[in-house]
């Protein structure tokens, strides 16, 4: 990607002019608050730290935090607002607003899922496995999907990239059906992917951009051949533990580790709980995970920096080819073949929103975003949940939006999607 000058330097260069806006960011240090207590070490011998809210902000930037995060849910109706937001790796503040239940208060160590954001370790695995030389992206997925229909056109590098051509089966109504009548069901992998192939493409590999979830079943069940590893492992070994998400987990069952943000959401017409709602349709077996806000601050950071791959392997991550694609055609409306800019587009499982490096999942009463700025480390994570009259959407990337509006001025988070 031509506008990245280096590893940890901006995406995009930024006029002296503006300069001077972003310089409060680095003065964040001085008024962050102290780091939480350490608490025994950890398998690996450093401390794991738990995951508590900062001393309540007086006055100054994380103050200003603190407040985005309140007048938005209350004019949203969210339920919860959790957030932490640090600058290299240094707390600024982490907060929790709102309740998990009624009578139960928010808790930044309580855990929600991640959604999508465990797509962006799959193309983080992916990307550190073409670094050793075990595959290359553009290497045909048939040699480990031989049953994929065209699977000798498809590349790894277009599962990760979402330029199949395949069909979102969540897009599908007899899938939306389905969901709605029975959210407690699981689904299988090869269910999933049975929906998307039997459904006529949207275009022929490699020549336009749609989000599928059936890109990245199959993404991880290529991995899981690639590797010999179960996905949940390889994802551990790869990308979880190199990053100390000791707090980020797999689940194979609904079950959410405790302590718990119970979710709630109207998608069925009647204000309900949703925490335990079958997930299993969203991604991969074995990336169908669970996190902590303070893992998500750190994710946004780790995967965002590009720190576990090289250099030119974080550039392929950061726009694998998906600039200039995305146009409507007579199968594909322009709302699901989104145009891919310089500005905004899909990298491999993360999203490059003008100077950000992001990804902001939803699941039913679920909303969060993480999202990493690399020319000033600055990292905001945000989780919520829905209240009885919450306007359906990415709540939480709405907040994150306007905390980095409010800390990087110059370095506006676009909208995409």
């Amino acid at each position: 990607m031509s506008p990245l000058r280096t590893r940890t330097g901006p995406l995009r260069s930024v006029p002296r002019s503006r300069r001077a806006a972003v310089t409060a960011v680095a003065a964040l240090l001085a008024l962050c608050a102290p780091t939480a207590a350490t608490g025994a070490p950890a398998a690996d011998g450093r401390p794991h730290r738990p995951c508590v809210a900062s001393r309540p902000p007086e006055r100054g930037p994380a103050r200003d935090v603190l407040r985005i995060a309140e007048r938005a849910k209350a004019e949203m109706d969210l339920k919860s607002v959790i957030l932490r937001v640090t600058v290299d790796g240094r707390e600024v503040v982490t907060a929790a607003l709102g309740e998990s239940m009624t009578g139960v208060p928010a808790a930044p160590a309580l855990h929600f899922r991640n959604g999508n954001i465990a797509i962006s370790y799959m193309g983080t695995a992916l990307l550190r496995l073409v670094d050793r030389g075990v595959v290359r992206l553009d290497d045909p997925v048939a040699r480990w999907l031989p049953g994929l229909k065209d699977g000798d056109r498809i590349t790894l590098r277009m599962l990760a990239a979402s330029t199949t051509g395949l069909v979102d089966y969540v897009r599908l109504p007899e899938f939306q059906r389905a969901v709605v009548a029975d959210p407690f069901r699981r689904w299988t992998a090869d269910e999933l992917v049975r929906l998307s192939t039997s459904k006529e493409r949207w275009y022929e590999p490699g020549t336009n951009w749609s989000y599928s979830h059936a890109n990245f079943v199959l993404l991880g069940a290529a991995l899981e051949k690639i590797t010999d590893t179960r996905l949940d492992v390889l994802l551990r070994r790869e990308v979880l533990g190199p990053l100390r998400l000791r707090e980020t987990r797999n689940g194979f069952t609904p079950d959410v580790p405790a302590p718990v943000l119970h979710a709630f959401t109207s998608d069925r017409g009647t204000y309900e709980e949703s925490t335990f709602w079958n997930p299993s349709w969203t991604t991969a077996p074995g990336a169908v995970e669970t996190t902590d806000i303070c893992d998500l601050a750190r994710s946004a950071a780790g995967i965002g920096s590009g720190r576990l791959l090289s250099p030119s392997s974080y550039r392929e991550l950061l726009d694998p080819g998906t600039v200039g694609l995305g146009h409507a055609t007579e199968k594909c409306p322009a709302k699901v073949c989104l145009a891919q800019t310089e500005a905004a587009h899909d990298g491999l499982g993360v999203l490059v929103l003008g100077d950000w490096v992001s990804q902001h999942p939803l699941f039913f009463g679920y909303s969060a975003s993480q999202n990493y700025l690399p020319s000033e480390r600055l990292a905001i994570a945000v989780s919520t949940t829905d209240g009885p009259n919450a306007v359906a959407g990415h709540s939480a990337h709405t907040i994150a939006r306007r905390i980095a509006a409010a800390l990087a001025p110059a370095h506006p988070v676009p909208d995409f999607g």
